[in-house]
């Protein structure tokens, strides 16, 4: 897609709560431990020391998706468009009703020019959450970028439904509203 990205970012971080798959064992505790001292870091903008406890709670849960997650959130925050990649479909494989995974792939595929994988993905959230008034925005502007303007229309008018502040810009407008680190519920 062409044109500079519109920012829409969310007014509020989500932060992790709850516990991984392998709570009450040991290194579930540690895990759980580890992802909230990550997501603290995260909060605060200390990136590297997040990603270093998303790792420490890679190993000690070697399928959390919420680390995965914060992973490419971090990555894609950094312009490591291939790395950002990598992690949000990891936490897809960990659960692939995992939204926010889904929608901020979907922002990397569409910047990739990958209109059609990204529409796809943005009708994968909906599906999972039909009231994501940034998936059904994204969704139109992908949409007229390929030219179904009558489909573009009808998401651009659910997502200012949903939420008043989001008017369809110009024609010419791509999407990137980047979900926030995930959490655990």
């Amino acid at each position: 897609m062409t044109g500079r990205l519109v920012a829409l970012l969310l007014g509020t971080v989500m932060i992790a709560c709850g516990s991984p798959s392998t709570s009450g064992t040991t290194s579930g505790i540690a895990a759980d431990d580890a992802l909230s001292r990550g997501l603290q870091a995260h909060t605060a903008g200390k990136l590297d020391e997040a990603t270093t406890a998303y790792f420490e709670t890679l190993a000690k849960d070697p399928k959390n998706k919420f680390a995965f997650y914060n992973l490419g959130v971090i990555a894609q925050t950094q312009s490591r468009p291939v790395a950002a990649e990598s992690y949000y479909r990891l936490a897809i494989e960990q659960d692939a009703q995992m939204g926010s995974a889904l929608f901020n792939l979907a922002i990397l595929r569409a910047q990739a020019g990958a209109n059609q994988e990204a529409a796809d993905l943005y009708r994968r959230v909906i599906a999972i959450d039909p009231n994501y008034a940034a998936a059904h925005f994204n969704l139109g502007l992908i949409l007229r970028a390929l030219g179904q303007n009558a489909e573009a229309q009808q998401e651009l008018a659910t997502a200012q439904r949903l939420d008043a502040k989001l008017v369809a810009p110009s024609p010419s407008a791509s999407p990137a509203r980047q979900a926030s680190p995930s959490p655990t519920r």
